[in-house]
């Protein structure tokens, strides 16, 4: 795919939405239909990493395959419509579709629920790509020619870095501004909200505005 003169890539876990309550929800829906003890509310504190890394906390081995697949089917039951969007995750999307350019999701979440969480929530992605975490979102992100990848997790920073992709961090999941900078983020933000206004301003000093015309 050929890159695109503007393409930013984001994260979807607590970068666009906070899937604490729903994935929450949706644990504990699992641990009642299986039998097997969750503990939901500490399961919702290490979001980012793949299902699986959390399904083997609880389940055996020759039961986390069957888990994933329960806990999937469940998911648009109990985790949809109990996810808001973050504060300013709208807003960044659009800022990027507003400046001519692309944006797409791209998260170690199974692709067919982070897809029925953007539409839940009108969030408009231009590509959503599923179940890929840390540096394996390199792959994406370079086959989209995506410039930047936003996240909040050292997992989305290391994915930034392998694409070669400028990293933006929010701080607002499981890692703290500390952990993110120590990790190598390039830019770091309390959250969203900043988000338009520092990439106009960034894409306005890369094209050598006037002064004036950045402030």
């Amino acid at each position: 795919m050929a890159p695109y003169p503007l393409t930013v890539g984001f994260d979807l876990d607590m970068t666009l939405i906070d899937s604490r309550p729903g994935i929450r929800a949706a644990y504990e829906a699992l641990s009642a239909a299986t039998g097997t003890y969750v503990d939901a509310a500490q399961a919702v504190t290490r979001l980012g990493p793949p299902l699986e890394q959390e399904i083997r906390r609880w389940f055996p081995a020759d039961q986390v395959a069957e888990a994933m697949r329960l806990y999937r089917e469940l998911y648009p039951s109990y985790a949809i419509s109990g996810s808001p969007a973050m504060p300013g995750a709208r807003e960044a999307v659009a800022a990027v579709r507003e400046l001519g350019g692309r944006a797409i999701v791209v998260t170690a979440k199974y692709e067919p629920n982070a897809e029925l969480h953007l539409e839940h929530l009108g969030i408009e992605a231009d590509a959503v790509i599923g179940s890929l975490w840390a540096e394996a979102k390199a792959q994406a992100l370079r086959e989209h020619g995506a410039r930047f990848y936003v996240g909040d997790h050292t997992g989305d920073v290391r994915g930034a870095r392998a694409a070669g992709a400028l990293s933006v961090a929010v701080a607002t999941g499981p890692c703290d501004a500390e952990e993110l900078s120590a990790a190598g983020a390039d830019v770091l933000l309390g959250d969203l909200t900043g988000f338009p206004a520092w990439l106009e301003r960034y894409l306005a000093d890369e094209a050598g505005a006037p002064a004036a015309d950045r402030a």
